[in-house]
């Protein structure tokens, strides 16, 4: 299920939607906040372009957004769990702690889910790179 060539493991992995063996960012890291942003502008193994238009990732805030619902749940659980009274104050900045937290993850899963949306695994892509996408 998580094995090469699903979309589970490009996801996970943050790797290339068409070969599965190139980096999406810089630093990979899912909690890393060094060049956090930093997206590599194509596969270095196959070449796919990783922004195939101006403003492509704009519907990456969707995803985002239903990503961002799970650390705000899990809030909201734990402040039940372990506190009798919860005041908006209190909600609010464990919030922004979490996900603050949890920016680095939510963005880079985001942008890795909306690039596997649109593009799939071609087992061959590795072995002949072209650069494909404009």
């Amino acid at each position: 299920m998580l094995g090469k060539g699903s979309k589970l493991y490009s996801i996970a992995k943050l790797k290339c939607p068409r070969c599965h063996e190139g980096d999406l960012f810089a630093n990979n890291s899912l909690l890393g906040w060094r060049k956090m942003s930093e997206m590599l502008p194509q596969c270095p193994v196959c070449q796919q372009v990783y922004e195939p238009e101006p403003g492509y990732y704009y519907g990456a805030m969707f995803v985002s957004y239903a990503l961002t619902s799970g650390p705000t749940l899990a809030v909201v659980g734990l402040m039940m769990l372990f506190s009798d009274e919860i005041t908006l104050w209190m909600f609010i900045g464990a919030l922004l702690l979490s996900l603050l937290l949890f920016l680095p993850a939510i963005f880079k899963l985001s942008r890795a889910i909306w690039i596997n949306i649109f593009i799939g695994y071609d087992p061959a892509a590795a072995s002949r790179p072209q650069a494909r996408g404009h």
